[in-house]
C-alpha cells in the first residue's frame, strides 16, 4: 500500500477513466471543514455550501465528462444528528451528479459491511480512507492489490444492491 496526502489523493478525483464508488461506514466525521456547517445546522441555521462547493464542481465536471461517482453510506437507526444533517445537504451532491444511496444498518445485517471506508477507483484501485485519533481525515492508503480491489469490488456491489436511492430515501 502507498500514503496518499493531500493532492496525491485530490488527484485521483481527475484522473480515474470510468468510475469512483465511496463506502462510508462511520456513523460520525470529524473533519474540520465540516465542522462549522454541522454546528450551523445544530443551531437551525442556514449552510451557505461554500465549504462543499470544490467538491461539488469536481463531481459536475468528471459526472458531465460521462464518468460516475457514487456514495454508499451505511447509517445509523435511530439517525443520529450527523446523519440528520447528511440527508439535508446530500441533494446538493446528486444535483451535482453524484449517485447516493443509504443503507440503514439494521438492514445490512449479514452483508459484508467493512469496518473501512474506502473509495474504489475504475474497479482497480481502492483508497481506503485514513482518520486520525481525533476522527479528522488523515489521508489514503493506496493498492491495487487484485485480491483486495476484488473483494472491495464485491463489498460495493452487494451493499450497493441493498441501498437505497438517495431520493427514496428522503421521501420515507
Amino acid at each position: 500500500m502507498r500514503l496518499l496526502l493531500g493532492n496525491a489523493f485530490d488527484g485521483l478525483f481527475r484522473s480515474f477513466e470510468r468510475t469512483a464508488f465511496h463506502l462510508e461506514v462511520r456513523d460520525v466525521y470529524h473533519t474540520r471543514e465540516e465542522a462549522a456547517p454541522f454546528q450551523r445546522f445544530l443551531d437551525g441555521e442556514p449552510d451557505d455550501l461554500v465549504w462543499q462547493r470544490p467538491w461539488l464542481e469536481l463531481v459536475r465536471e468528471v459526472t458531465d465528462g460521462g464518468r460516475s461517482v457514487r456514495r454508499l453510506r451505511v447509517i445509523p437507526v435511530p439517525h443520529l444528528d450527523y446523519t440528520r444533517w447528511l440527508l439535508s445537504i446530500s441533494g446538493f451532491n446528486v444535483e451535482a451528479g453524484e449517485d447516493i444511496r443509504w443503507l440503514p444498518r439494521p438492514d445490512a445485517a449479514g452483508l459484508a459491511v467493512t469496518d473501512d471506508d474506502f473509495w474504489l477507483f475504475d474497479d482497480r484501485r481502492v483508497v481506503f480512507t485514513l482518520f486520525g485519533p481525533d476522527g479528522g481525515f488523515a489521508g489514503g492508503a493506496l493498492t491495487e492489490d487484485p485480491a483486495i480491489v476484488r473483494q472491495c469490488t464485491r463489498t460495493r456491489a452487494a451493499l450497493w444492491a441493498a441501498g437505497i436511492p438517495h431520493e427514496d430515501y428522503v421521501k420515507g
